[in-house]
């Protein structure tokens, strides 16, 4: 049997990282869920796919949300964007039942806690990122992002809700299906060919890219 070692991994860490040989990773991407290496990990998948392009991957998986923020700065910033993707279910879903009863675990989280992720956490973890690194693109990707990427109505607070609006500015989305996101990472790789963050103009390429499309600012 294959004895595995931690490069066998996408890295969490800047330990993993450094095993690697990489001083800086081109894309990170901070989960909703646990790092598990298993296709039923949406995350997981998407983060392989990316990396068959020849990209550094990095996942961050549930990111503590309060204080510091030091798990969004631990790796650093990307070479090219931030993908956010929020979990397999939808937040909401998977921490209420539809009588707005807290479940009782979290099924893609570590020992089921339910205390793993923020409520809407594509608009908690944008929020955060846009205002570390207000200069990094951040592309949504996702359940959450495709059912509320326009305005909808909230059943849990029982209003209409610009999903958008109220995640942040200049941000892009993106679902996380095979194919777009091979052609979107490999436009990408093409447009970003050199070792500095990715410039603001650059970021047109996205609105021509496999289904991804820009938001409109609030």
């Amino acid at each position: 049997m294959k004895k595995l070692q931690l490069t066998d991994w996408l890295p969490t860490t800047r330990k993993e990282m450094d095993l690697r040989g990489w001083d800086c990773a081109d894309v990170i991407i901070f989960s909703g869920d646990a790092y598990v290496d298993h296709p039923s990990f949406g995350t997981a998948v998407i983060g392989r796919i990316i990396e068959a392009e020849g990209l550094r991957v990095c996942i961050v998986p549930q990111p503590d949300w309060h204080g510091d923020y030091r798990d969004f700065k631990k790796l650093g910033r990307p070479r090219l964007f931030f993908c956010i993707s929020p979990g397999v279910m939808d937040s909401m879903v998977n921490k209420y039942t539809a009588n707005r009863r807290l479940r009782s675990e979290d099924a893609y989280s570590a020992d089921g806690r339910h205390d793993m992720r923020p409520e809407y956490p594509t608009i908690i973890y944008t929020k955060i990122l846009k205002q570390l690194f207000p200069d990094v693109p951040v592309v949504l990707g996702g359940i959450e992002a495709s059912l509320r990427r326009v305005t909808h109505y909230d059943y849990w607070q029982e209003r209409l809700r610009p999903f958008f609006a109220t995640a942040g500015r200049t941000l892009l989305y993106m679902v996380w299906v095979n194919c777009p996101c091979k052609g979107f990472a490999g436009k990408l790789k093409t447009a970003c060919c050199t070792a500095a963050p990715m410039p603001f103009a650059a970021r047109q390429t996205f609105t021509h890219c496999c289904g991804a499309s820009p938001c409109r600012k609030p």
